[in-house]
């Protein structure tokens, strides 16, 4: 699959800008980020890129606020691949918790271990907000429970719930590489009672979950919260990230209360946050 990355070089740009603009960038389909020396690198599929859309989102985000340039290239999957590879480092969650590649050793000091492949897909544990959303889940009991992850990337969530003792477990996400990324993963992991569907909305099961997992974007989840509500079981559990604090976490709040589904808490890591709900 042929991908298009879009390099930014900034002259001078905080971190919280940068976070933003990333923000907006993946709700026009940009859907994994690479730091740079002088900015950062945004890629997404080449059949999703418009240029035109791009500049209009530059525009609106940031007008000439600051001074920037950015270069537009093509890139091969598999070249990202051995980016990945080159740059992807062991991560160590709430201490409980150890992340590596295939071509890492192995930590058996850490009660959980998951393996993820490096591959063009989201959702290694290194962002702010899987790392989030993997503490939350640490401290939850998931004992026999039944879990939804939405916008699964590399299926990393879902593998951490299943360790945690969840037994039935469903992951989607509408991105063909997320996909067959958490397939292979799902095997690399020996995650067993899991199914897997390349989709959106529109495919979550008519069933009723114990505990969603949905870390995609605010404006992706506005549009899917009411379809969490239908399958969430009453009491059940729903935890949220990829949005920002201000003004997204009160939007989230206002759209889940509207479907019966109650703010309790949430976690924050720079401008990034994780929310956890229960619904009524």
């Amino acid at each position: 699959m042929q991908y298009i990355q879009v390099t930014f070089t900034f002259q001078n740009i905080e971190a919280y800008q940068q976070d933003l603009l990333i923000s907006d960038l993946a709700d026009i389909g940009f859907n994994t980020f690479e730091d740079t020396a002088k900015g950062f690198s945004a890629f997404i599929e080449g059949d999703q890129f418009q240029e035109s859309a791009l500049k209009n989102l530059l525009t609106d985000a940031i007008g000439d606020t600051l001074e920037y340039s950015y270069e537009v290239a093509e890139i091969a999957g598999q070249n990202w691949n051995e980016e990945w590879e080159k740059n992807f480092e062991p991560l160590i969650i709430s201490d409980q918790c150890y992340v590596r590649a295939t071509f890492h050793a192995p930590r058996p000091e850490y009660p959980f271990e998951i393996v993820i492949d490096p591959k063009m897909a989201f959702g290694t544990g290194h962002h702010q907000t899987t790392t989030m959303m993997m503490e939350y889940i640490l401290t939850m009991d998931l004992e026999g429970k039944k879990v939804l992850d939405m916008g699964c990337g590399t299926g990393i969530l879902a593998f951490l719930a299943a360790k945690k003792g969840a037994t039935a477990l469903t992951a989607i996400d509408y991105d063909q590489v997320c996909y067959e990324s958490t397939v292979e993963n799902a095997a690399l992991n020996n995650i067993d009672g899991i199914e897997i569907i390349c989709g959106g909305k529109e495919v979550i099961p008519d069933t009723a979950f114990d505990v969603i997992l949905a870390n995609i974007n605010r404006n992706i989840l506005l549009d899917q919260i009411d379809r969490y509500s239908a399958v969430l079981k009453a009491g059940g559990s729903i935890v949220y990230s990829g949005f920002y604090e201000s003004p997204d976490l009160e939007m989230i709040k206002t759209a889940s209360a509207a479907v019966g589904i109650e703010y309790q808490d949430h976690k924050k890591i720079n401008d990034w946050v994780a929310a956890r709900f229960i619904k009524k």
